[in-house]
């Protein structure tokens, strides 16, 4: 297989991505399962976006800032927000269904989130994901010059030194396709990482299947630094419900007046801070996961009911349907809920048009570190960051002189050396799945001491080596591919936490309780390439 680029990923960075070069290049949209099944298509809040006079460029700029606790990179966050106009009059041009209001300046319903000082949430209802990334695929599955390839998971990057050649160059990548099971070489000058986070390293999580920080692991492999890992985002509001599996209840309902309470119907946010039910998500889910441990429950409530129901059915159908589905009817009942593992704000070190430290390799959305979202992501900036950085990656790679007759000569991937997988193998691999998810929840959840860190580090440890030898002894298979990449990026979770003597913004450790009065990001640099691609 011959690209021009190769995308990893199917999210709205990988579609933003590969729209904007669909004209001048020949494209790969590389998925592990359907293009429907990333974390962007399950987003309901919407994008943040300056789209009122009222508000303004600095005003965003200074929200986002707060929000990141100081830890921001202040050049990243105004080149982002300022281009953010422009990428939702992009989206709007290509006919995403926005919730209307023609009262509204854009002639568009904007809503505000924790965090944020104005009305800029422009969105679709409350499924704004679903509306923008089924807009964009069909768009991408109409367009001749871009090759969907759903089913196939990438195993490895090939680069220059992998292949004994000069130079750090990434050309292409390994996947396996999953209906074959068939590894094939996917040949490109140029390759984009925009698989995701790594939500699935926890237990309890909002993120799909696909979260498995492939894109991470894979960049951090080939001697790519990454940053801010420590910084995991916990969402405060997971609907609470045996079989209601990673259902989100967005922050938006929060900004429509929504409160929470404890069991009795106390309310108990102003407590914790002056701005309550709008305060940033780290601080609500602290003081969340601090009332559960403090009084021995297993859920508080988000009270919506006071509005009603045609706005609930207006703003919010999606919720409102699916707790239906579990007997919950939010216009007269509160929606039990808990904090679960959300967004990984740090990730693989960018400059802002997605280049990684390899020549020909990028990183976007939620795969990337581009220091906009600091110590703690502010609310619907993670859309936009996809649409802003997957354009500016798309003009780089144009502008790349790298040409077609620069491509090196790539061999097949070689399974000569390893066997099937036994039974005993298989569950092993269950059991080390299990294992690391509850060990990252105990140990490196929401509230942090050495003591656990060490704990998780010692046994990610052997873990990681255990998984390491499976690789190198069998052939690959999803659920092999996916350990090992949790197990990387577990690690790097925990190395970034151990070397945060402080808290801040999402890590909150007990034994050091106070904010450095120097906020620095913490990057860590591979001491080598650890795995062999051929």
């Amino acid at each position: 297989m011959n690209f021009d680029v190769a995308i990893v990923g199917s999210g709205l960075a990988g579609l933003s991505v590969a729209l904007n070069l669909a004209e001048t290049r020949r494209v790969a949209l590389i998925a592990k399962r359907a293009v429907s099944e990333g974390a962007s298509d399950r987003a309901q809040g919407g994008i943040a976006a300056v789209l009122d006079s009222a508000d303004s460029i600095d005003e965003h700029v200074d929200d986002t800032l707060v929000a990141g606790g100081s830890l921001c990179d202040e050049a990243a966050t105004r080149f982002i927000v300022e281009h953010g106009r422009a990428a939702i009059e992009w989206l709007i041009e290509e006919s995403v269904p926005f919730t209307r209001d023609v009262s509204a300046e854009l002639g568009f319903h904007l809503t505000r989130e924790g965090g944020h000082s104005h009305r800029r949430i422009i969105h679709a209802a409350d499924a704004t994901g679903h509306a923008v990334v089924t807009t964009l695929y069909e768009r991408v599955r109409r367009h001749p010059n871009i090759t969907v390839l759903e089913e196939h998971y990438a195993i490895d990057l090939i680069t220059s030194d992998r292949l004994g050649l000069p130079g750090q160059r990434c050309h292409g990548l390994y996947a396996l396709d999953l209906n074959s099971g068939r590894t094939v070489t996917i040949q490109a000058p140029h390759t984009v990482l925009a698989t995701g986070g790594t939500g699935k390293v926890y237990l309890y999580t909002t993120n799909p299947d696909t979260a498995t920080g492939d894109g991470i692991a894979m960049a951090w492999s080939v001697g790519c630094r990454v940053a801010n890992m420590e910084f995991i985002q916990f969402h405060p509001t997971c609907l609470f419900h045996p079989y209601a599996k990673s259902f989100l209840i967005s922050e938006a309902v929060r900004g429509e007046g929504g409160v929470l309470r404890l069991p009795d119907g106390t309310r108990f946010m102003p407590a914790h801070d002056e701005r309550a039910e709008l305060a940033p998500r780290d601080i609500i889910a602290r003081a969340i996961d601090f009332e559960i441990k403090k009084r021995g429950i297993d859920c508080v409530y988000l009270d919506i009911s006071h509005q009603p129901r045609a706005f609930l059915e207006e703003h919010f159908p999606t919720i409102l349907a699916r707790c239906a589905e579990f007997g919950i009817d939010i216009a007269k009942e509160p929606i039990p809920v808990v904090p679960a593992a959300h967004y990984t704000c740090g990730g693989v070190v960018t400059d802002l048009a997605g280049r990684t430290d390899r020549p020909g390799l990028y990183a976007v959305g939620e795969t990337a570190y581009t220091g906009l979202h600091g110590a703690n992501r502010l609310a619907s900036n993670s859309l936009l960051e996809c649409l802003v950085i997957g354009r500016a990656a798309a003009q780089a790679i144009e502008a790349d002189g790298y040409s077609n007759g620069c491509r090196a000569e790539l061999p097949d991937w070689d399974e000569n050396r390893v066997s099937d997988p036994d039974e005993e193998v298989v569950v092993a691999l269950a059991h080390n799945w299990d294992e690391l998810r509850r060990l990252m929840w105990n140990y490196v959840g929401i509230v942090r001491t050495d003591k656990r860190l060490a704990r998780a580090r010692h046994r990610i440890a052997l873990l990681r080596d255990e998984i390491h030898e499976y690789y190198a002894n069998f052939k690959v298979s999803r659920d092999l591919l996916e350990l090992r990449n949790l197990v990387d990026v577990a690690s790097l979770i925990v190395e970034s936490a151990c070397s945060r003597h402080e808290s801040r913004g999402l890590h909150f450790s007990r034994d050091w309780p106070e904010t450095l009065p120097k906020a620095l990001p913490t990057v860590l640099t591979p001491p080598a390439a650890r795995r062999t691609t051929l």
